[in-house]
């Protein structure tokens, strides 16, 4: 028995925080590890323990794997659990762990070296009897070898590197003119991601369905299958969303693909959480992709079917205790559907995009989980994974779990950076996913130009001239010397007004908005009117708002100068008031526009429309808190827009002339 008191888990993010909750659940004592980057992130503060690693770059910290026996050796941890990811599947630092008389929970180091090549790996499931996809897989093939082999494997095919994962050094072939451009290309990404050129061909199932059997084994030669996940739904080769059970499963198919599962695992003597990955054609038959040999991503959607927490079977199975379930106890009961949350700009080819979480705010509710490592003003940086949270939601059906899930998206807030989110949610509503009809050509076919740019609705616009609106008058009120209505510029029934420009599909749209009352507003774009009441506030952060009677939630938080984020009945937005982006809060700017210091009265405007000034200019006095402020142009130019008039209520920040320049 390999008894162990103390679980090191080295990694980071959602799944440290995820694999310290069930260890601390169990009684371990947690340990984490952190580079520079992640000293303040959430996994630290939820493990009783935690040891620096390095640096940020993963290379000197969360992939030196003795960087982290050390950390191991300074706090006396009995066991280290590798997460998914930078050395879950490395056979090396397996066997570095039990040299050092550390648990390392996972297979041997045996089992993750020959799963972890494509080619030796496919080569044992043909020897098992697994059904494996038509290709070839010699080892260490040069490229004539593989131009060779092509014409026997078929078009179009798949060119895939034989170590590692997540889509890299992979390239579809739909020609034969295209393969050595293919191949040459594959092999070096492989080389540069894996350190391995070698390289292997599959017959290429376009509209096939990604199918993944989750496996368990232990020490005494037991192993299960936990049923399946079907992760068609991808981008680039990596998955996007993931559901469990399979929407086209038989029990007779279940049956059968979960005792290849089974084989395939039997075969090596498999011990703990691992994964063997199908395709699965329209006839359905099914065939042998890979075998991951950790736990994945996706396993909140089988502790949801099954009732089990993976994590918790891993450690039991570490200990070298026997798998506390038999296959016949294994019930399958609903369905959970799993969305990634990336932080990534979807208009910019989904590229990883970094920044702070000025707002995070994940959903809850009932059948709703979310795995995640993020806090409140925490910082995406460019050296780890842009995946920020993973939302699970399951119900007794899948159009139960489905409708649950958008929902909980809808009430997902991340603002300051870029996110995916607009993206699910798409994918969620798309008919052919809400019918069950995805394959792994679903992305490629219903979203060929990506992600649709987010609708910006009339509402967006008016919830963001109020909210910049309520912000300046609340700085204005800071700034005050006195409580005396009268100081303030509060006496009278004068309207208070100001104007925002927000740009919308490529033109700009001008938001005037006029205080009726202390909770009342009229908010006129071109020849629309609406009426904007205020409620009282659910949370901080938040506003509940009437619109034309209409009355919402409205998530915001201020992002950048100019520039508010906001969610009107789901739907996100950011808006940048380009008038006050440019005014960048001074009450001049070099940029012609100039704004109100302060809340206060527009006491004297001395320039219209048409008239030409010079730097240094007086063009108008604000009066605010009985002082009066003078207003002077900062550049040469024309005045070409005022927005306001003399006797008018105007608020902090507010753009009252713009003057535009000869440049």
């Amino acid at each position: 028995m390999s008894r162990f008191d103390s679980v090191l888990v080295a990694n980071r993010g959602e799944i440290a925080v995820r694999v310290i909750r069930s260890a601390r659940a169990a009684g371990y004592r947690t340990i984490a590890v952190y580079s520079d980057a992640d000293a303040g992130a959430p996994h630290v503060a939820a493990a009783d323990d935690a040891v620096r690693i390095g640096p940020a770059p993963v290379k000197a910290s969360y992939l030196d794997g003795e960087r982290i026996l050390e950390a191991a050796r300074r706090v006396g941890a009995g066991a280290i659990h590798p997460g998914y990811g930078f050395l879950s599947e490395n056979a090396g630092f397996a066997a570095a762990c039990n040299e050092a008389g550390l648990v390392f929970i996972g297979p041997s180091p045996e089992a993750i070296d020959l799963m972890g090549n494509k080619a030796a790996a496919k080569r044992r499931m043909l020897d098992a009897g697994v059904p494996c996809i038509p290709g070839f897989q010699e080892a260490a093939a040069d490229d004539e070898a593989l131009l060779a082999a092509a014409g026997a494997v078929g078009y179009p095919l798949m060119v895939k590197a034989a170590a590692g994962g997540g889509g890299r050094g992979m390239r579809l072939v739909e020609a034969p003119e295209a393969l050595a451009g293919a191949i040459t290309a594959a092999r070096s990404e492989a080389e540069n991601a894996f350190g391995s050129g070698e390289l292997i061909l599959e017959r290429a199932l376009l509209a096939a369905r990604h199918v993944e059997v989750q496996v368990f084994g232990d020490e005494h030669g037991n192993h299960i299958h936990l049923g399946e996940r079907d992760c068609s739904v991808q981008r680039r080769h990596q998955k996007v969303v993931e559901e469990a059970p399979c929407p086209v499963m038989t029990p007779a198919l279940r049956r059968t693909m979960g005792e290849a599962a089974v084989a395939a695992a039997r075969s090596i003597a498999y011990v703990g959480a691992g994964t063997v990955e199908f395709l699965l054609d329209s006839d359905g038959s099914f065939y042998f992709l890979e075998m991951n040999t950790r736990l994945q991503v996706e396993h909140p959607v089988t502790e949801a079917v099954t009732g089990l927490d993976l994590v918790a079977l891993q450690l039991a199975v570490a200990e070298g205790g026997v798998l506390p379930i038999g296959q016949e106890a294994v019930d399958l009961r609903g369905h959970a559907i799993e969305v990634r949350l990336y932080a990534e700009d979807t208009a910019n080819g989904f590229l990883p995009a970094t920044g702070t979480a000025t707002a995070w705010v994940p959903p809850t509710g009932a059948g709703i989980r979310v795995d995640h490592g993020l806090a409140p003003g925490q910082t995406v940086t460019p050296f780890y994974d842009p995946m920020v949270a993973k939302v699970i939601a399951s119900g007794p059906d899948r159009p139960t779990a489905l409708r649950r899930l958008r929902r909980a998206l809808e009430g997902t807030v991340l603002f300051g950076l870029p996110s995916n989110r607009t993206f699910l949610l798409q994918v969620l509503r798309d008919p052919v996913f809400a019918a069950g009809e995805a394959t792994t050509t679903f992305i490629d076919e219903r979203f060929p130009g990506g992600s649709g740019a987010p609708v910006l609705e009339d509402e967006h616009l008016c919830c963001a001239a109020l909210l910049q609106y309520l912000e300046a008058l609340a700085d204005s009120e800071d700034l005050r010397v006195s409580d005396d209505a009268t100081c303030a510029g509060w006496t009278g029934p004068r309207i208070i007004g100001s104007c925002r420009r927000y740009e919308r599909d490529g033109e700009h749209v001008d938001v005037r908005l006029r205080q009726l009352a202390q909770d009342s507003f009229l908010a006129t774009l071109g020849e629309r009117e609406l009426v904007l009441e205020l409620h009282e506030a659910p949370a901080e952060g938040c506003l509940r708002l009437s619109v034309d009677g209409l009355q919402a939630t409205v998530p915001y938080a201020f992002t950048g100068p100019g520039e508010v984020s906001l969610q009107w009945r789901g739907e996100a937005a950011v808006l940048t008031d380009v008038l006050a982006a440019r005014a960048a809060g001074q009450a001049v700017t070099g940029d012609g526009s100039v704004t109100a210091p302060m809340h206060g009265n527009l006491l004297r405007l001395l320039v219209a429309v048409g008239d030409s000034v010079s730097a240094g200019d007086e063009l108008a006095v604000v009066e605010a808190m009985k002082m009066e402020h003078r207003l002077q142009a900062a550049v040469d130019g024309t005045v070409s827009a005022v927005h306001a008039s003399v006797g008018e209520q105007v608020s902090a920040g507010a753009v009252l002339i713009e003057i535009a320049t000869a440049d």
